[in-house]
C-alpha cells in the first residue's frame, strides 16, 4: 500500500511482524459509518481486504480489546487495542486526532483523540490497556487533526483541556484569539503515559484540502486510521 511519507508508518516489532499505520484521505473516499453500510463496504474493501473493527465513537475513553478479526466493530468506545495480526483497527475522523500507539511485543492501539476524550484519558487508558497485555516501550504517532490557528476555543472548555494536558495545549488562532493546540496537547498526554511520539507534525485538516474538516467546510465525511499487524 504505497502512500505519502506523511499518511504512512511502519514499525519493526518483535517476531518478526511488522505495525503499519496509514492515514487515508478524501481521495480514498468517504468513511463515515453513517452513510448506507453497501456504500462504506466497498471504500472499506479497496482499502484493506482485512476484517474491520471500527468504533462507535462517543467522545469518551472507552477502549475495546480485540482478541480476533472485527471482535468490537461498532461498539460504543474510542479507542481499539489488539495483538491479532488478522484484524485491522479503524477510527475516523474530521478534525480530531487519530492517534496509533505501537509497542515493540507485539501490540497496537489506536485512538481517536478530540479535546473531550482528551480530558477523559483516552491516550493513557489505551496506554494502560496496552502494558496489561504485555507492552513496555510505546511509540506514538499524531494523524491529520485541526491546528491551533483555526482552532478558535471557548475559555472555559480550554481551561480544561490545559488542567489534563498543561499549558502545550493552549494556542492562539489566526484570529488573534484563545485556540486549541490539538496536536501538542496530544503530544503532551502521550509522552505523559510513556510514548515515545514519533514523526513529523501532522497535516491541519482544516488548511490541507486532502482532508474533510467539519470546523472548516462543515464536511459531514470522514477520514480513517488504520492500524494492523503484519506477519
Amino acid at each position: 500500500m504505497a502512500v505519502a511519507p506523511d499518511l504512512g508508518h511502519a514499525f519493526e516489532l518483535a517476531r518478526g511482524r511488522v505495525a503499519c499505520v496509514r492515514f487515508t484521505t478524501r481521495a480514498d473516499g468517504d468513511l463515515a459509518v453513517a452513510q448506507p453500510a453497501a456504500t462504506l463496504a466497498a471504500v472499506r474493501r479497496r482499502l484493506s481486504s482485512r476484517p474491520w473493527t471500527w468504533l462507535h465513537q462517543v467522545h469518551g475513553a472507552g477502549v475495546v480489546t480485540v482478541t480476533r478479526p472485527r471482535e468490537g466493530a461498532g461498539v460504543e468506545a474510542d479507542a481499539a487495542v489488539t495483538s491479532e495480526p488478522g484484524a485491522l483497527l479503524a477510527v475516523h475522523t474530521a478534525d480530531c486526532a487519530p492517534v496509533a500507539l505501537v509497542a515493540d511485543e507485539g501490540l497496537v492501539g489506536a485512538v481517536h483523540a478530540g479535546w473531550r476524550g482528551l480530558v477523559a484519558g483516552v491516550v493513557e487508558r489505551t496506554a494502560d490497556a496496552l502494558r496489561t497485555a504485555g507492552a513496555t516501550r510505546l511509540r506514538a504517532v499524531v494523524g491529520p487533526c485541526i491546528h491551533a490557528p483555526c482552532y478558535e476555543f471557548g475559555a472555559a472548555d480550554l481551561d480544561l483541556v490545559v488542567e489534563r494536558c498543561g499549558e502545550a495545549a493552549r494556542g492562539t488562532a489566526a484570529t488573534g484569539r484563545p485556540a486549541l493546540d490539538l496536536p501538542a496537547a496530544v503530544r503532551a498526554v502521550a509522552a505523559r503515559a510513556g510514548a515515545e511520539v514519533v514523526g513529523d507534525e501532522p497535516p491541519c485538516t482544516a488548511c490541507d484540502p486532502r482532508f474533510f474538516s467539519h470546523r472548516a467546510r462543515g464536511d459531514t465525511g470522514r477520514q480513517a486510521m488504520l492500524v494492523w499487524i503484519e506477519e
